[in-house]
This record gives structure tokens, sequence and C-alpha cells, in this order.
């Protein structure tokens, strides 16, 4: 499956309040996913030595699943392709690269 496929499939998903415009809904979905997957992880620390079993790698993949539909929903709300956002980060990350400025701060490094 392509990002491209992923965005307009998991569109026909979207029941939120005035989809098509509104790119709170996405983005605050977003935050609370990314942070459900943060506590997954948190929680694998703190109780099970940092070694993560099947199943917890499971409902990691769930929560992740679940980051991705956000990402893609408000993708969308902006009018971008999801293809495209993913293709400009991976230019941006070998640009970098090739640079040597992956570490560091700053967008525009």
């Amino acid at each position: 499956m392509t990002f491209k496929d992923y965005q307009k499939k998991s569109r026909i998903t979207a029941l939120y309040p005035n989809k098509d415009n509104n790119f709170i809904y996405p983005t605050l979905g977003l935050t609370g996913e990314a942070g459900e997957v943060a506590e997954k992880i948190k929680k694998i620390l703190r109780d099970d030595l940092g070694v993560i079993t099947p199943e917890k790698k499971q409902e990691i993949e769930k929560e992740l699943g679940d980051v991705l539909w956000y990402i893609s929903q408000l993708a969308t709300e902006l009018k971008l392709s999801l293809e495209d956002v993913a293709l400009k980060n991976l230019e941006k990350l070998l640009s970098r690269m090739k640079r040597k400025k992956l570490t560091g701060s700053g967008d525009n490094r």
C-alpha cells in the first residue's frame, strides 16, 4: 500500500466535527495518540525492564497505526499529500546526512 492509498482509504473512516475544515481535531488526536505510544514505552521501561514482549509490541503497533491515521487526516485537512510529506522528510534527512548535520538542533540545519 502506498501513502496515497492509505490517505485516501483512511479518509473514509474520518468522522469528526467540521471534517474538511478542521485541522485542530486531528492535531489534538495526534498528540493524544503519540502520548499513548510514549506511555506504553514508559511502562515497558518501568515494569518490564525495557524488554518488549510480542504482546507489548502488538499494542505499540496498534497505537502507531492510530498515530499514522491522525497524521493522514491532518495532512488531508491541510491539503497536503502524505506521500509528499514522507518524500520531503527523507530528502531533508538525506541532505543533513550528506552535510553531516543529522545531529544538533534547529529545523534549518
